[in-house]
């Protein structure tokens, strides 16, 4: 690592899912906090081989979904400190940053009834799956977070369904 260098002490996957041109997120609703929407997704596990791994099992958590058509879109990275992250699996870890690794993808499939781990069996606050329009209007309708990926879509609705063109390869 380089002097500069940062420890990367939490990575995520998420997905930026469309389901035709509607855009799958999460309103999060949580005691005492305005509601925001976030892209399905979550930590890369020790069990995940990859991030793509790690990507696939949070669908089937999250929403009881399969995802097709998986493609690198954005990475975003922040700082990070486990002890002010509730779900911190190590609280008292080192700070340093997280990395989150977005992937634009396709809904194969979808059961709600499937969903399972923590959102669903110890929920904090609500989870509501929604879909809007994936259009510069739709993403300014609701408070998408990362601040970086709500910035990263405004301006390139176009590119991120050019990542999921057939002639793509």
């Amino acid at each position: 690592m380089t002097a500069d260098a940062r420890p990367v002490v939490k990575r995520t996957a998420r997905a930026i899912l469309f389901d035709d041109d509607r855009l799958i997120l999460i309103k999060r609703t949580k005691p005492g906090r305005e509601p925001y929407w976030i892209t399905p997704g979550g930590g890369v596990e020790p069990g995940d081989a990859t991030v793509v791994d790690a990507l696939h099992r949070e669908m089937d958590e999250e929403l009881g979904a399969k995802v097709t058509d998986v493609v690198p879109a954005f990475v975003d990275t922040v700082p990070y400190d486990p002890a002010e992250d509730p779900d911190a699996a190590d609280p008292h870890g080192a700070p340093g940053v997280k990395v989150q690794h977005f992937f634009v993808c396709r809904l194969a499939s979808m059961d709600l009834a499937r969903r399972h781990g923590p959102e669903v069996d110890e929920p904090r606050g609500e989870y509501e799956v929604v879909r809007v329009p994936f259009t510069r209007a739709g993403i300014a309708s609701v408070g998408v977070v990362p601040p970086s990926l709500r910035a990263y879509l405004d301006v390139n609705i176009e590119g991120v369904r050019a990542l999921l063109a057939p002639d793509l390869g």
